[in-house]
């Protein structure tokens, strides 16, 4: 089953309305609808801009409008209960670092964002879940210095209307649930005559769905750059052009290894069979509860993927000395080429036991062991090493992950 792309999760104050503009008035008043524009970073998902449709009010000088002509207020508030403890959430000022118009006439306003600064993210993390939530946002957008058009008008606009969230590479994903209820997210490159190859994402534990009451099929996408990254440009030359799926657990990974890979298996064949997929070029790639996933349906299925690579996966149970989630006699006997990265600084899950032993056990396995996470001049948590990958940072002897991947075929 497929759904259209759904808008953002509630809109700001206020109602569409139409607006004149007098033409013989010196001056006029009308209403904007305005869309809020996201980018998903390394460390997930922020709104770095606001587009006002202004086009329709006439052609705005561009020498009078500056960052001080609009300020921009956002709230972010918890989707779920009040017995629920969600972490990430504001109410603040955002800083209009530019204002500028675009090729449409439309007003976009700049919001100053980077990794780690508050007030931008569209995820908050829900304590007692464990899971990563989508925000409800909500903009305030004021005036405070008129427009001035060609020809000397001004406009003030005093009604503004809350419209979608766009983020381009997430919405690139169309909505989809197999036939088991397990929802996914799918990337449809450009069209060929040639079958193309499928990179199959497996999310972290923190993006799985919270039953009964939140199964979103969005946070895999908007909480790194993990999938976002195979559809690049870089990405999709690496693989000659890629469909990429992104399955959403009903929970974690990690909770029912056994139960789950058949429904991943489920997902995979949904889109072989719809599209022109190469089943010889199926790739999986996850991090942490994915990592170990990516794994685990290298086992159950040793003929299915052209390449592994599990990132800071899960092997061992968390405790000390506890059970091994995949078995050594497993791991010695997986046959699939198999790339394992994390970092030695991960204090979530220790590469010693996990990555590192995994890499001693599988016959002609690569590893990328990293001393820390950082990239752009930021230093991210040890557990998220999964930012490498989706960098195509990893390599051995001169050669990048995607491109090792992309050269593998299954038998």
């Amino acid at each position: 089953m497929s759904v259209s792309r759904r808008g953002v999760l509630v809109a700001g104050a206020g109602v569409a309305a139409g607006f004149a503009l007098p033409r013989a008035a010196r001056a006029g008043r009308a209403s904007v609808r305005f869309r809020l524009e996201a980018r998903t970073l390394d460390g997930g998902e922020q709104v770095v801009a606001v587009t006002l449709a202004t086009a329709k009010l006439g052609r705005i000088d561009p020498a009078t409008l500056t960052s001080g002509t609009f300020a921009v207020h956002a709230t972010a508030t918890s989707p779920l209960g009040a017995d629920d403890v969600v972490l990430g959430t504001y109410d603040m000022d955002r800083v209009v670092a530019a204002a500028r118009l675009d090729r449409h006439g439309d007003v976009v306003l700049e919001l100053g964002h980077a990794e780690g600064q508050a007030g931008g993210a569209t995820l908050g993390w829900a304590a007692l879940r464990g899971r990563n939530v989508r925000l409800v946002l909500e903009y305030t957008i004021t005036q405070l210095a008129p427009l001035r058009l060609r020809g000397g008008r001004t406009v003030t606009v005093d009604d503004f209307v809350q419209g979608d969230l766009v983020d381009p590479e997430v919405d690139a994903f169309g909505y989809h649930t197999s036939r088991d209820g397990l929802k996914y997210r799918l990337y449809e490159p450009a069209r060929s005559a040639r079958p193309r190859p499928l990179v199959v994402w497996l999310h972290g534990g923190g993006e799985g769905a919270s039953l009964p009451d939140y199964y979103d099929n969005e946070t895999q996408l908007r909480a790194n750059r993990g999938a976002l990254g195979f559809v690049t440009a870089e990405g999709q030359r690496a693989f000659g052009g890629a469909y990429v799926v992104a399955p959403q657990s009903t929970s974690f990974w990690l909770e029912d290894g056994d139960r789950f890979a058949p429904q991943i298996r489920a997902v995979i064949d949904e889109v072989v069979r719809r599209h022109r997929v190469d089943a010889s070029r199926i790739h999986v790639v996850g991090c942490s509860n994915g990592g170990y996933m990516s794994l685990k349906v290298t086992t159950v299925y040793p003929e299915l993927f052209a390449s592994s690579v599990p990132i800071c996966g899960v092997v061992q149970a968390f405790q000390p000395g506890g059970p091994r989630m995949i078995t050594d006699a497993e791991l010695a006997a997986i046959g699939t080429p198999t790339w394992l990265v994390a970092s030695r600084d991960d204090d979530t899950v220790a590469p010693e036991p996990n990555t590192v032993h995994a890499h001693d056990l599988i016959p002609g396995s690569r590893l990328s062991l990293y001393d820390r996470v950082e990239w752009g001049g930021y230093r991210f948590p040890g557990h998220w090493s999964w930012i490498y990958v989706g960098r195509n940072d990893p390599r051995v002897g001169g050669e990048r992950i995607w491109q090792w991947m992309a050269r593998q075929r299954s038998e």
